[in-house]
């Protein structure tokens, strides 16, 4: 069963991008695939920079979807949906729904602070819970 998690956003961290590094970091330190969904190429190519910003000790062998082996790198970094490698973690900053979502093993989206923001978040929270996956919401470790 898919296992979706959504973290409350902090006013600081409004697109996910700091948390998503965050988080990316950890799942690749617990040696798992993940893609991280973004929204258009410009995010995406924000996101990359980010990533390629983090401590040594922290480095997370990444591209941008279409570059890199031609297996994926652990962390691929994806804005159209066709990109998207089933059976891996995906983080989604793009604020879409995902088609097929249990096509994933893991889901982690955000409920960002800006009211409209999260009446949508609230919409793909409801849409994941009846795809019959099993849900979770947390506050991200200040």
């Amino acid at each position: 069963m898919t296992q979706v998690t959504f973290y409350s956003l902090s006013e600081t961290d409004k697109a996910g991008q700091s948390l998503s590094c965050s988080l990316s970091a950890t799942l690749y330190a617990n040696k798992q695939k993940m893609c991280v969904w973004c929204a258009d190429k410009t995010e995406a190519e924000s996101f990359d920079e980010m990533l390629w910003q983090l401590p040594v000790d922290r480095f997370i062998p990444h591209n941008l979807s279409g570059e890199g082996p031609k297996n994926g790198a652990p962390v691929e970094i994806c804005w159209q949906a066709e990109q998207l490698r089933r059976g891996t973690v995906i983080i989604v900053l793009s604020q879409a729904t995902l088609a097929q979502p249990n096509a994933f093993r893991q889901i982690i989206d955000f409920v960002p602070a800006d009211d409209a923001q999260k009446a949508a978040a609230r919409e793909r929270y409801k849409y994941y819970q009846r795809a019959g996956c099993n849900m979770h919401f947390t506050q991200p470790d200040s």
